[in-house]
């Protein structure tokens, strides 16, 4: 860590709010509450409860501190530049399947950060392996109550685990998960699988450990290892095969633990499915789906939305645009091609489905998500466009500002020649009367 001052660099202040109405202004740089140090938003969050409050910032190299009262349930009403003030930590890890050594050089500097900070767990369900928790920590996650955190376990079996995150010694995740259990902190875990390492028999082991944790361990997803064309591990991708036997394998564990858990407790990625070619569960599978943002019921979501849609469409309650064209990833189409079959059949809509195969990092990269702008513009090149180009939202950034391969939705809509709308589902589409877009109207911004 940085041994400067650490403080929290304040760029948003609402101003019906505690910090508003005690002179805070963008700028500032909060240090303290209440005489307690402040390393991150957690903290903020923890001793700014207080009735009291007593806020010690930094303004123009001088340091002030201002007192006021909060009322129950109030918010202290700040926005920082960053959710940690000193520093993210470091991933030690060398997982032979680490996507971000994978990535090419060019890129913008945040996507090389191999984070494996259990405050970011907690504050945004990103996973870490706890294999750089300090006692510290340990007493930091018991006093704030950090829970759910999300774990990237891979494999209970210490040498596989081992062999899996690229280091030789590294604690046993079923003694620290049984410290969590004791601690009352809820656990979402992850098993990222490579054929032939840690599926099969120890796989089986790792949700018979992970399961004698429940409720502690409330979930536990199986996610395919994820390659690009830069991999220079022995490792490879799965085959359908594989993901069918997987999905085999899994059914009578999900049908144990429903029975005795009431849910699912094991949740197979999207990616297994589609790539199995298997039906995708119901929604009540998903058990509040814990797991979606680790790509676990997006395409149920993704189905859901489309019937409630599509009901609306046949009553006359929504309208869509009569010409759109569908940008996604070679996974996802042919599940986006059956919606585009039905607005063509029964609503006589111009649809055109383009997969965009990945040649940023490598046609084995199949998911929406890692889409590159350059890699749109060439699949759409030479097409004739619809009014529309919808666009996977997944593939910005958290703002929405930026690809990664650094392009914005207007230099998107510029090079295009065309309206870009960004959706999640059905119901993101734009209305078959919006007319606006950027090159109309610099105001509009359907992805926004």
């Amino acid at each position: 860590m940085s041994t400067r001052t650490v403080c929290g660099r304040i760029v948003g202040v609402q101003r019906d709010s505690v910090a508003g109405r005690l002179g805070l202004a963008p700028g500032d740089c909060l240090l303290a509450i209440n005489g307690m140090p402040v390393r991150d938003v957690i903290d903020v969050q923890f001793y700014s409860s207080d009735e009291e409050l007593e806020l010690t910032f930094e303004r123009g190299g001088q340091v002030r501190t201002v007192r006021g009262a909060r009322a129950y349930g109030e918010e202290l009403g700040l926005e920082f530049e960053s959710l940690l003030f000193d520093g993210i930590r470091v991933c030690r890890n060398r997982c032979e399947f680490c996507f971000v050594a994978q990535m090419p050089r060019g890129l913008r500097p945040s996507l090389y950060v191999r984070d494996d900070d259990y405050r970011l767990s907690f504050l945004t369900g990103s996973f870490v392996t706890l294999t750089n928790l300090t006692e510290a920590d340990w007493e930091r996650i018991e006093t704030q109550g950090l829970s759910p955190l999300y774990v990237s376990v891979h494999a209970t079996d210490p040498a596989t685990r081992a062999r899996l995150l690229g280091k030789a010694t590294i604690p046993d995740i079923r003694q620290q998960l049984e410290r969590l259990a004791d601690l009352g902190v809820e656990v979402h875990t992850q098993v990222v699988l490579v054929p032939g390492v840690n599926d099969g028999r120890i796989l089986e082991q790792t949700v018979a450990d992970l399961s004698a944790l429940y409720p502690s361990v409330a979930s536990v997803s199986l996610v395919p290892v994820g390659l690009t064309r830069f991999q220079r591990a022995p490792i490879r991708r799965h085959t359908a095969g594989e993901a069918k036997a997987l999905l085999v394998q899994v059914a009578p564990w999900r049908d144990k633990f429903r029975r005795e858990f009431g849910v699912n407790f094991v949740y197979p990625s999207d990616e297994f499915c589609l790539l199995a070619e298997a039906g995708v569960p119901r929604a009540s599978e998903y058990d509040g789906f814990p797991q979606i943002e680790n790509g676990v019921g997006l395409v149920r979501a993704f189905l859901d939305d489309w019937a409630r849609v599509r009901r609306r469409l046949a009553g006359g309650e929504a309208s869509v645009p009569q010409r759109m064209t569908w940008v996604t990833g070679v996974l996802f189409a042919p599940v986006l091609q059956k919606v585009a079959e039905w607005l063509r059949r029964e609503r006589a809509l111009n649809v055109d489905v383009v997969p965009v195969p990945n040649r940023f990092f490598g046609e084995t990269v199949t998911v929406a998500g890692l889409l590159t702008a350059e890699d749109v513009v060439a699949a759409l090149q030479g097409r004739e466009l619809a009014d529309w180009v919808i666009l996977p939202r997944a593939m910005l950034d958290h703002e929405g500002a930026l690809t990664l391969d650094d392009r914005s939705p207007d230099w998107l809509e510029q090079t295009l020649g065309a309206r870009v709308a960004f959706a999640d589902g059905m119901s993101d589409l734009p209305p078959s009367n919006s007319r606006a877009g950027f090159l109309e109207d610099a105001s509009y911004k359907p992805w926004a």
